[in-house]
């Protein structure tokens, strides 16, 4: 589906755009016949889950698509210039100059070793932009233009002794050096905290309001929802829709829109309130845990701060909080990995984590330890890159002794638990897709019979669609074996679709805590009632911005 476009207009003006790639003999088209025009002072927005071509064609309008891709066009220009001809020489000129880019992880993206600020002077000075001493200047206008408080002051920072949120306005800083025209933003916002999100929004749309043309690549469809004048949908490098932000969004045409409107996790409905069990006892509670660490010049820093919590059978209790809110953390106490400063953890009614001396040893630990498993963010950093998923499985089941004759026809019936089919087992976990390879890792989890398991931002990483499709997982597993799960998230609107409970963590301490409804519907802390308006913003498409 394509619209018709002016040969003639100014801006970025892409028709019958296609991306192929050759490897070892072997051809794969990543992107096929695409269209779409960028206007100074235009948002377009390329949506679609990964694998669908968004990021190779916002590569292939910088020349970054990499040697071995084929790029064929029936046009492809900035203010009438043609790019389908140009050489290496003549896209340096244009990144940075015409087009700035701006991408996923801003740690990746941004030297470690080097402050901020001499990133951007590389950038200036990659073009021959003024005086060493205008270079300065400049540095400090565009570290205070993307909204970093105290410029002068972080100029000398390096990217990681900065958060998250200063991190990503620091690489938009170094993209706006030789104040582009346009601008290319690549999943801008992923990982970041909701309230981060915002502030990176508000950004944008200043940039917008000052003439930028911004093309905005994201599998977000909440977040784009607030900022772009069109959409364009993607789906395994096709363009399957195109439209109007409000239009596209609340009245969708193709399938693959409606299904990925309907699993945004502020569209999907929250988890039916259950009261709890006056009968059954906690199987976890945590009493008072704290933990701090020395720092360099011999300070005290308070990681965690008294924090209690209480997690009964059957339940989903969420721990939610912003980076450096102190939850994973607290998760480590609980887990028996960071022995805290102070308090305790008991588990099925006995001592599980005590402070001081009285701590209890791994080794009586270990025998009840299968009983509370975690599922981690990244499961691919938790798995051994050498085993397959039949030898992780097979692993996991070793632990509880399991005989070997018993084992394949257990590692089969986890499989079918987890929805996976056999013929993964002889898989390397490098070669699933990200909601294969978290299906793993629940059945790794499950193998050893928990009854807690600990879920580590277990979706945050993965499609919305995906996201949607290992929640209910989760949920109908824990039905099915009456799990309890303590759910760690920075995301709010995941969180409602799981948790019946719910304790908010602010700089190491508990701010609110009870019924996940009602804390939902009746935020009582500033915090709290902050993070729910950040959820609300940026996890409703049907509030889309009007064209």
């Amino acid at each position: 589906m394509s619209r018709s476009h002016d040969a003639e207009a100014s801006g970025l003006l892409v028709k019958n755009l296609s991306v192929k790639f050759q490897t070892g003999g072997f051809s794969h088209t990543a992107v096929h016949s695409i269209s779409f025009s960028l206007k100074p002072g235009e948002v377009v927005a390329l949506v679609g889950e990964s694998g669908s071509g968004k990021t190779v064609t916002a590569r292939s309008l910088l020349g970054l698509a990499g040697s071995n891709a084929q790029i064929s066009a029936d046009h492809l220009s900035l203010n009438r210039r043609s790019l389908l001809t140009n050489t290496e020489q003549e896209w340096r000129k244009i990144r940075g100059a015409k087009i700035g880019f701006v991408l996923q992880d801003a740690l990746v993206a941004l030297n470690p070793l080097r402050p901020v600020g001499a990133e951007i002077t590389e950038a200036l000075t990659a073009h021959n932009w003024g005086t060493r001493t205008s270079r300065k200047s400049r540095v400090l206008e565009l570290l205070a233009k993307a909204g970093i408080p105290s410029a002068q002051d972080r100029v000398h920072l390096r990217a990681d002794q900065l958060s998250g949120g200063l991190r990503q306005r620091a690489l938009i800083a170094s993209a706006l050096a030789m104040n582009p025209p346009f601008l290319i933003a690549d999943e801008p916002t992923t990982a970041l905290d909701p309230s981060v999100q915002v502030q990176i929004l508000e950004l944008l749309k200043q940039l917008r309001a000052a003439g930028h043309g911004i093309l905005i690549i994201s599998h977000d469809l909440g977040f784009v929802s607030q900022l772009a004048d069109r959409v364009i949908v993607m789906n395994q490098g096709h363009m399957v829709e195109e439209g109007q932000t409000a239009d596209l969004l609340t009245r969708p045409c193709h399938a693959y829109t409606r299904m990925l409107l309907a699993a945004e996790p502020g569209r999907r409905p929250p988890r039916p309130t259950i009261p709890p069990s006056a009968t059954h006892a906690p199987l976890l509670e945590a009493h008072h845990l704290s933990f701090s660490v020395k720092q360099q010049n011999g300070a005290t820093k308070q990681i965690v701060q008294d924090v209690s919590l209480s997690l009964l059978p059957g339940r989903t209790l969420g721990l939610i909080g912003e980076s450096g809110s102190g939850k994973t953390s607290t998760a480590r106490m609980i887990m028996g990995f960071q022995k805290p400063s102070s308090g305790s953890v008991d588990f099925q009614g006995e001592p599980w984590v005590r402070s001081g001396k009285a701590n209890i040893p791994e080794a009586a630990r270990r025998v009840r330890r299968p009983k509370l498993a975690i599922i981690y963010q990244d499961p691919l950093s938790s798995f051994d890159p050498r085993w397959t998923v039949q030898t992780i499985l097979n692993d996991a089941l070793s632990v509880i002794h399991v005989p070997k004759s018993e084992r394949l026809s257990r590692i089969h019936a986890l499989l079918a638990q987890v929805r996976l089919p056999d013929s993964l087992l002889t898989k390397n976990p490098l070669f699933l897709s990200g909601g294969q390879r978290q299906r793993v890792a629940i059945a790794r989890a499950l193998a050893v019979e928990p009854s807690v398991i600990l879920c580590d931002e277990p979706v945050s990483a993965l499609d919305v669609s995906v996201q949607a499709q290992i929640l209910d997982l989760l949920g109908d597993l824990q039905k099915r074996l009456h799990l309890s799960y303590l759910f760690i998230s920075h995301d709010l609107n995941v969180v409602r679709n799981i948790s019946d409970d719910l304790i908010v963590m602010k700089e190491g301490k508990i701010v609110e805590s009870g019924a996940a409804e009602q804390i939902l519907k009746h935020p009582r802390h500033p915090f709290t009632q902050k993070l729910v308006a950040a959820a609300h913003l940026m996890g409703d498409a049907s509030t889309a911005r009007s064209a």
